[in-house]
């Protein structure tokens, strides 16, 4: 039996650039880094032969020189052989960062542990026979598994799991740039036909380039990220994860998922039309982020309709958001709807005329144009004025 960590898109050095705030996105790619650590925990705790990681350990061919130690210096500290292949970000081209002098130089004393497959042949280890599918480019129209087409499967040893190792979509699943938000990206390249394999020759597939948590067969899984890197959107989506795998030659594997995540990403959907449905999500959101700060990345979709008062409580609950986490994104509109009240107060200013005829005239303005976006910014502005001059 073969036990050994699967992991992938690690992608240190990611730039967030939808994070405005530079600390912020420090925290965020200094995350990338932390993780490593938990994986070398789960390694040591399940006494695993190997780590495989299925392609993008960075998130560029180039990374710079102080991430790269420190990467480097996290991996030296996992007690078992690191194996890496490039993917499409940071491919094994020339000039990329497994070809650079200054990897050469510290990878030897830093991690010694690790071996980078360049190269499109079988790795015999002492329990298992691994199958890497590097990527040389960033984009190849070729299969990354062609070499394997026409292999002679009988000179590999008969009594080791075969492990492939690739990255690339497959059966519907692509590569997507998860820095966007767009879900229709076209159609990807470094596409695996692993049909074309045959049969049984394979005991695991190990993959790497969706970042979700997927189950493709009960043999060939994409691990996912092990750190977060976008919302959750759809199905598909489990992230924060390694996999332990154990495969025996010519058996099923035994795959089980082991938690890595340090930062929550949350996805709420809210219908606001009132105090009370403030209350409920100020309360949600209480139990959800638990007191942490700088450590959770929310997406809101929001709908409905709010009057003067719940509307500025509803911007200052979105500033104190952005002030507690990583990012905050609101999707969607809250209309804003005065009542009569608080327009009857605004118009009937006794001391204020000038408050009070702008009112009226704002008032007008919403009835002729039917929604009169800035005429509600303005009063929601007025009413904001006013309560500051009572406060006063």
């Amino acid at each position: 039996m073969f036990r050994f960590l699967h992991t992938a898109d690690w992608q240190v050095g990611k730039p967030y650039r939808r994070i405005q705030d530079e600390g912020k996105r420090a925290i965020l790619q200094r995350e990338r880094i932390a993780v490593i650590a938990r994986i070398a925990e789960h390694a040591l705790t399940n006494s695993v032969d190997a780590v495989l990681v299925a392609g993008d350990l960075f998130d560029s061919p180039t990374p710079t020189s102080g991430v790269l130690v420190e990467v480097l210096e996290a991996i030296g500290h996992m007690a078992v052989p690191v194996l890496v292949i490039p993917g499409n970000h940071d491919h094994g081209g020339a000039g990329s960062v497994w070809h650079r002098d200054d990897f050469r130089r510290h990878q030897p004393e830093l991690a010694s542990n690790l071996q980078v497959l360049l190269n499109r042949k079988p790795l015999e280890l002492d329990q298992a026979v691994v199958l890497p599918c590097p990527l040389l480019r960033q984009r190849d129209s070729r299969d990354p598994t062609f070499w394997l087409r026409d292999r002679n499967w009988d000179g590999l040893a008969t009594d080791k799991p075969r492990i492939l190792l690739a990255h690339g979509g497959v059966q519907g699943f692509s590569a997507r740039d998860y820095d966007t938000d767009d879900d229709d990206q076209g159609q990807a390249l470094n596409c695996l036909d692993l049909k074309a394999l045959p049969e049984g020759a394979i005991d695991y597939t190990a993959l790497g380039d969706w970042h979700g948590l997927m189950e493709v067969t009960p043999s060939t899984w994409y691990s996912g990220t092990p750190e977060p890197d976008r919302f959750d959107r759809g199905n598909a989506n489990q992230r924060s994860q390694v996999l332990l795998v154990e495969v025996s030659r010519g058996e099923h594997p035994q795959v089980r998922p082991l938690p890595t995540g340090g930062l929550t990403w949350h996805t709420m959907a809210v219908t606001l039309n009132g105090g009370g449905d403030l209350d409920q999500l100020e309360r949600h959101l209480k139990e959800q982020l638990s007191g942490r700060v700088a450590r959770d990345l929310l997406r809101l979709e929001v709908s409905g309709s709010l009057n003067l008062v719940d509307q500025q409580r509803w911007e200052q609950l979105c500033s104190d958001l952005n002030d507690r986490l990583l990012r905050l994104r609101v999707k969607g509109t809250i209309q804003l709807t005065p009542d009569v009240r608080e327009l009857n107060e605004l118009i009937d200013q006794q001391d204020n005329p000038l408050i009070s005829r702008v009112a009226a005239q704002l008032q007008d303005t919403i009835h002729a144009e039917g929604t009169g976006e800035l005429a509600n910014l303005a009063l929601v502005e007025l009413h904001r004025l006013i309560s500051r001059i009572h406060e006063d």
